[in-house]
């Protein structure tokens, strides 16, 4: 089987989707005959001010010297991913050169600071002098698993956010008692974040997506799972952690009390702070976006948590449905906010994002079914998860069960592939096109904390 190569600009979509070049752009403005893509073009209009789709002037787009059609397999060992421009050898063993991405005069403006010069949409006048290349990564990929190589993050800024989150957890919401310094240290925040968001213009634009992350986690230890977490009692739970999100609007006599309670524990204060600096640098429809998706996440805590108190094995459909709702689904849906741009409201709701997005928190989710699977098994209980279900409702070894878990994850990331190309074909605008590459980094680096975070998950003897 052979190894895997590193997308280019760390990106899980495929080449021609990835540089958003004028081939893809072409294919775009040729009319469609979908009603899903009629649609979409006609929102895109609407989103842009114009009467008609936005036309991309030929003039305004520099064609790539040269683009490698290939497509991602794979994996079967961890693979260095080269710097982004770097020479890199093709499936026939030619050797190329990743081009810059190519983009309309009036593209926003790309990302800037530490680590992200690459990621720029807009033209470079010349190419960056080329970075050492990257040590290897730690941590053993699954065998068989379809994922992309990514660089190492910014060490610079992965010191920094872990620095400024870990402040943040116990100075201003007193996140965890001592004893859980460890565990705090070994989730690897910083790295995550880095690695998922490296077209933050700030570092303060990465402590937004930390701050929900490490807020969100403490939720599902504390409520949930690890550290006193229950089913029993979970939904009132939950219900007013949701309001340090979507704020109670009562009774002058009554107010007072709900903001009180907001600093009863610390998922509620991890909430209530977290989402406090996301709206002060969000738009109004970025936080009711980010409030919608985690009501779905919440709902899917309590599907799981129903099942554990009626001691209910789902059927296989029903478990993916369940993890629809419980899974990484709020992460990459701010992609924009973190990159510092807004995707329209009326783009973001089509259908056709809509189904990107949730095949997205779908096959990372099951990226931590997978990674997390001997964790699982060391827990109290029968802790769900995908290949755990699959063996149980199909009658098939652990072994099986586990493997067939693996190729209902590259499943859904082909699919999540194919869906984001051809959106990224039929909808030529600016921050779509962003928005989509934004998602497939998160998708990617969401892979590498996963396999590099030894310190939390290590794999199963089944190969």
């Amino acid at each position: 089987m052979p190894e895997p190569g590193p997308s280019p600009l760390q990106s899980s979509l495929p080449t021609a989707a990835a540089h958003f070049g004028l081939h893809v752009l072409g294919r775009a403005a040729v009319p469609t005959e979908t009603a899903g893509a009629a649609a979409l073009t006609a929102a895109a209009a609407a989103a842009t001010g114009s009467g008609t789709a936005p036309v991309v002037a030929t003039a305004s787009v520099v064609a790539p010297t040269s683009v490698v059609a290939s497509t991602p397999v794979i994996a079967t060992a961890p693979v260095v991913a080269p710097a982004v421009g770097a020479a890199s050898a093709s499936p026939d063993g030619a050797v190329v050169t990743a081009p810059p991405v190519p983009g309309p005069g009036f593209v926003l403006p790309g990302p800037s600071g530490l680590g992200t010069a690459a990621l720029s949409l807009a033209r470079r006048e010349a190419a960056p002098e080329l970075p050492e290349p990257p040590a290897p990564v730690e941590g053993r990929p699954i065998p068989g698993l379809y994922f992309h190589p990514v660089p190492e993050p910014d060490p610079v800024r992965v010191d920094e956010v872990s620095r400024r989150i870990k402040a943040w957890a116990l100075d201003e919401v007193q996140l965890y008692p001592e004893d859980w310094e460890g565990e705090f240290d070994g989730f690897s925040v910083g790295r995550y974040m880095v690695a998922c968001h490296p077209d933050a213009p700030t570092v303060e634009h990465l402590m937004l997506a930390t701050r929900l992350m490490v807020a969100e986690n403490a939720v599902d230890d504390c409520y949930c799972e690890d550290h006193g977490g229950s089913p029993i009692g979970l939904g009132g739970r939950l219900l007013l952690a949701h309001t340090a999100l979507d704020p109670l609007h009562t009774t002058t006599e009554y107010q007072p009390l709900w903001a009180d309670s907001l600093h009863a524990d610390a998922p509620r204060r991890a909430y209530r702070s977290a989402m406090e600096y996301f709206v002060n640098q969000s738009t109004p429809s970025q936080a009711d976006r980010f409030r919608h998706d985690m009501a779905r996440l919440h709902m899917g805590y309590l599907a799981e948590a129903a099942w554990a108190e009626t001691d209910h094995m789902p059927e296989v459909w029903e478990y993916l449905a369940m993890r629809q709702f419980n899974n990484f689904r709020p992460c990459p849906t701010i992609t924009d906010t973190v990159g510092g741009y807004e995707l329209p409201a009326d783009l973001h709701a089509q259908p056709a994002m809509q189904r990107v997005l949730a095949l997205a928190g779908n096959a990372t989710t099951i990226v931590n079914d997978l990674y997390s699977y001997m964790k699982e098994l060391d827990s109290p209980g029968t802790h769900l998860n995908l290949p755990v279900v699959i063996a149980e409702r199909e009658g098939v070894s652990d072994r099986d069960g586990y493997l067939k878990a693996v190729e209902v994850h590259n499943d859904l990331m082909r699919d999540f592939e194919a869906e984001a190309a051809a959106l990224a074909a039929a909808c030529p605008v600016p921050t779509v096109q962003r928005f989509l590459r934004g998602v497939a980094v998160w998708v990617d680096g969401n892979h590498y904390w996963h396999q590099t975070n030894t310190y939390r998950y290590s794999l199963p003897d089944f190969w």
